[in-house]
């Protein structure tokens, strides 16, 4: 019996000596659809699902990072002609003449090659993580798993191009989900990366947006129950007295509506009226964006991010063949940016030079060209000239140099104003396209993005801003009857505060971010030291915002190379990312809220 065995594991090339049980040839793995029913037509119909065509033979990397033979099973609805595909449902309906896809949002791989290369998704779960703590590229992810196949003795490769594929496909449905758009997304079937980008930042939001579920978090960080003055005497809190311009005819006349809505401290409600609890909300700027076109006052994204300057509409305008200097209308010379006025060219030519490479010995001689004529100070004649390097500019017919507008090269998005609570949770992000000014920083909270059009009922009862003081001018200057002053309180957070004038009267008296006073007890809360004695401290982190920044500064060189519609996904993908840290951290700590809390916040009291 031996010989036969022996003689068969010849003809079938099997290899009897293998004592670990694996001289069997390992078996395909079947990559099928987990729906036995169709998705598409009405559950009562109850129409099953038969194979479409023959199984295609594809390539699989699995979750051990193995490359394995795959065999791909299509099943096909006979009533809706609908395919389910193993991660998706093509419905036999069309868009604009191409079938609609319907992503399956718990599928087990993921396919990100349209040559027939499919991953395990927990391959794209272990990306996740690597850009989320490792500030990891879609390049680098690739390279790394190709190191960890070649040690394995694999010559297949995963490209940078698949890589960025495997991550767009995850974060795609899981952004969806987050967002509650999951029922309603609907994209080209055979879409090419940059045309699914496109569509899921359709579904998500243009230039900024919201998570919806962030609205309803609520953790110990964040939400307080609601505290009054009479709670601060009976915890023994040493309140000091009322800040000098706090009586009433002290009050800035635009402020006398804000002041009759919010008073001046907080008094207990009526028995029987519950106690109530506030949140905290804290917004800040991170200068990163992608670039622009250079026309000035043109906020459109670039025909080409490659080495382009305009948009498509300046593009077909015919601005690419006039001179760059904004004004003249003179064509360009051949192979220039200018025309061929001489004050024109030298001014291009000293501008080209400051964005030149300079050596260590040129950089030494610009700094000594100018600290030998250095800008006195008056106000502190002797203080030593301060080691400088800048490149200074020409005038230009009498303008100056730094004030000369140009379309040499193209503009870049100020920043992205960001909005999360003050335990770091996310609620939304927004472009600032020319500045922070408080204008654009309020269509952010209120018009642009909708963070909170849909949502008044959950507004925050605090917002720290590092510009508080100036946002809340902007909003009494321009509509004394506007929402925000109805229901929210506009501070300054406690770092910037510091450096704010205290002779501006407005910002001392209601953008304090722990007014000692008692007139808002929401900021503050007691605390006992090791003597006994009672003190006051603040009641929220309303630094969480500069926390966020310090995170992203990991992706910023990342971040500007990026196209409008890749800069877009990429944000939306962050916040999703650093809302798990947030959540994890909140979870492990044991910082969610009980429901005791809930009974005793929305009880009576």
């Amino acid at each position: 019996i031996a010989q036969d065995a022996e003689t068969l594991y010849d003809l079938l090339g099997i290899d009897g000596s293998d004592s670990a049980g694996t001289f069997l040839p390992t078996p395909p793995i079947i990559l099928v659809t987990r729906h036995r029913f169709c998705t598409v037509c009405p559950p009562e119909r109850g129409s099953t699902l038969r194979q479409r065509t023959k199984i295609h033979t594809v390539r699989l990397l699995d979750e051990n990072r193995q490359w394995r033979t795959g065999n791909l099973l299509v099943g096909r609805c006979n009533v809706c002609k609908s395919d389910h595909y193993p991660d998706r449902i093509i419905s036999a309906g069309t868009v604009h003449g191409k079938r609609t896809v319907r992503f399956d949002y718990e599928a087990r791989y993921l396919r990100i090659s349209k040559h027939g290369v499919w991953v395990h998704r927990y391959l794209a779960f272990e990306q996740e993580k690597a850009v989320a703590r490792l500030k990891c590229g879609w390049a680098n992810f690739a390279d790394w798993m190709n190191d960890s196949l070649m040690e394995r003795g694999e010559r297949r490769k995963m490209t940078a191009r698949q890589s960025r594929r495997m991550f767009v496909e995850h974060l795609s449905r899981r952004l969806l989900i987050a967002h509650g758009k999951q029922s309603d997304f609907y994209c080209p079937s055979n879409a090419t990366t940059d045309i699914l980008l496109l569509s899921v930042r359709e579904a998500l939001g243009i230039n900024g947006g919201c998570i919806p579920t962030a609205m309803e978090h609520a953790c110990m960080d964040c939400t307080h129950r609601k505290r009054y003055k009479e709670d601060l005497i009976a915890e023994g809190a040493q309140l000091g007295d009322a800040m000098a311009g706090d009586e009433e005819e002290d009050t800035p006349n635009l402020l006398a509506a804000y002041a009759a809505q919010l008073g001046r401290a907080a008094a207990a409600p009526p028995a029987g009226e519950p106690r109530g609890y506030v949140r905290l909300a804290v917004m800040d700027g991170k200068n990163t964006g992608h670039r622009i076109c250079a026309v000035p006052e043109c906020n459109s994204p670039l025909k080409n991010y490659k080495n382009g300057r305009f948009c498509t509409e300046h593009l077909e305008a015919g601005l690419s063949g006039i001179c760059g200097l904004v004004g003249c209308n003179r064509p360009i010379e051949i192979g220039g940016l200018t025309c061929n006025q001489p004050a024109h060219k030298t001014w291009y030519r000293q501008y080209s030079k400051r964005f030149k490479r300079l050596g260590f010995g040129g950089v030494q001689r610009v700094i000594r060209r100018q600290q030998g004529n250095p800008t006195a100070d008056p106000t502190h004649p002797a203080d030593p000239p301060v080691a400088a390097f800048t490149v200074e500019l020409p005038q230009l017919d009498d303008i100056p140099g730094t004030r000369v507008e140009h379309t040499f090269r193209a503009r870049s998005v100020y920043c992205i104003q960001t909005v999360q609570w003050s335990c770091g949770t996310p609620i939304g992000w927004g472009k600032c396209f020319a500045s922070e000014s408080p204008s654009q920083v309020l269509k952010i909270i209120d018009d642009t993005v909708d963070i909170w059009i849909d949502h008044a009922h959950l507004k925050p009862s605090f917002i720290a801003y590092d510009n508080a003081c100036k946002l809340l001018r902007h909003i009494i200057t321009q509509d004394r009857q506007s929402h925000w002053i109805q229901t929210t309180k506009f501070i300054v957070d406690a770092w910037h505060y510091i450096g704010h004038k205290a002779s501006d009267s407005l910002c001392r008296l209601w953008c304090n971010p722990t007014p000692k006073n008692g007139s808002q007890p929401d900021l503050i809360q007691t605390v006992e030291d090791d003597s006994g004695n009672v003190l006051v401290t603040r009641a929220f982190n309303t630094e969480t915002a500069e926390q966020l920044n310090s995170w992203l500064d990991g992706f910023d060189s990342q971040l500007r190379q990026m196209s409008d519609v890749t800069f877009d996904f990429y944000i939306h993908a962050l916040m999703l990312l650093y809302t798990d840290i947030i959540h994890k951290r909140i979870d492990t700590k044991d910082r969610t809220l009980s429901d005791e809390f809930w009974e005793e916040v929305l009880g009576a009291v």
